[in-house]
């Protein structure tokens, strides 16, 4: 289970723009599976499923697939037909700027576009017509474009740099999980920086691969984390293939080819650790398994190296604030 779980702060985030338009959300967290207690704790995490369907219950109570945030809705099905207008366009630049196009026909949208500079393009937007305190659409639709862009041709595309029109926000180690690049804030302008020699690259999807993308998506392009390629990215993925025996930094070190100072400097510039990459994995697990049926809370500790169920409760409770009964219950 490699699957990322999502900060509750983007659930708290997502609520706001269906709040001014004084929607009643209770049924919605409850149809999602987010307690009052899980949505309110700060550190608690949810999972990318609930995270998704949450997105679609609001967009779905609102008809707008902007949540609230704009000057004007967009409407349930907006971006399916930007999606169909630009599938059959020969590379991704001509892709990108018909899609642009596309939203400008609305008076009211946010306005994205490329600029280029040498070898680097950027994407931009233009969050002026956004009421977005807390920019959460302005992360959504950057999160979108480059995930839509790298599904078109069939590659991630790789970041360059990440600018931000705003100050550095409170939740701004989540922008690791976004972007998996260098980050700027207070910037000129708000923007994703990638090599040019991807907008030339053929689009390799049709309408037959765009009906299946489109059943899930965009929610899904916001739900699923993008693991990206940075060491701790790696790493990750290395750990996830068996946590019932977790190898230690030396072993680690050893399988990467490289020193365990130089793996600690390296992690340290991620802004991370070996122990810190071991205990999200083993939460984002947790809390994998919490929302199943299958094992009891003793199975899960022994799954996740734990010696026993109460060092599993007090080590979940305290990357949580929330026990592991409590993530349960709110699943029963």
């Amino acid at each position: 289970m490699r699957h990322r779980t999502i900060a509750s702060h983007f659930a708290r985030a997502v609520l706001q723009g269906a709040r001014r338009y004084d929607l009643d959300c209770q049924p919605i967290l409850a149809q999602a599976g987010i307690t009052p207690e899980l949505l309110n704790e700060p550190r608690a995490r949810i999972a990318p499923e609930q995270f998704a369907l949450l997105i679609q219950l609001v967009w779905r109570a609102l008809d707008d697939e902007y949540m609230g945030f704009g000057l004007a809705p967009s409407k349930r099905g907006t971006f399916a037909m930007m999606c169909h207008a630009l599938i059959h366009c020969r590379t991704l630049d001509k892709a990108l700027q018909r899609g642009f196009r596309f939203y400008g026909l609305f008076a009211d949208s946010p306005r994205l576009s490329l600029e280029r500079e040498g070898d680097w393009v950027r994407l931009c937007l233009d969050e002026s017509s956004l009421r977005d305190p807390e920019h959460f659409l302005s992360e959504s639709l950057l999160v979108i474009w480059h995930r839509l862009a790298s599904w078109l041709i069939g590659q991630r595309i790789r970041l360059d740099h990440a600018t931000f029109a705003y100050p550095k926000p409170a939740h701004s180690a989540e922008y690791d999980l976004l972007f998996y690049c260098p980050m700027t804030f207070d910037a000129d302008q708000t923007a994703l920086t990638f090599h040019a020699r991807y907008l030339s690259m053929p689009l390799l999807q049709d309408e037959r691969t765009l009906k299946r993308f489109l059943e899930r998506s965009p929610a899904d392009l916001l739900a699923r984390p993008d693991e990206g390629d940075s060491l701790s990215s790696q790493l990750r993925r290395l750990l996830s293939r068996d946590c019932t025996q977790w190898p230690d930094l030396e072993t680690v070190a050893d399988h990467l080819h490289i020193s365990p100072q130089t793996l600690r400097r390296h992690l340290r510039d991620e802004g991370t650790s070996f122990q810190g990459l071991k205990d999200e994995l083993r939460r984002d697990m947790a809390i994998f398994h919490l929302g199943q049926a299958d094992l009891s809370l003793q199975q899960i500790a022994e799954q996740l190296g734990f010696s026993e169920p109460s060092a599993f409760h007090r080590a979940f409770k305290k990357w949580t604030g929330l026990t592991p009964g409590a993530y349960r219950e709110k699943e029963a």
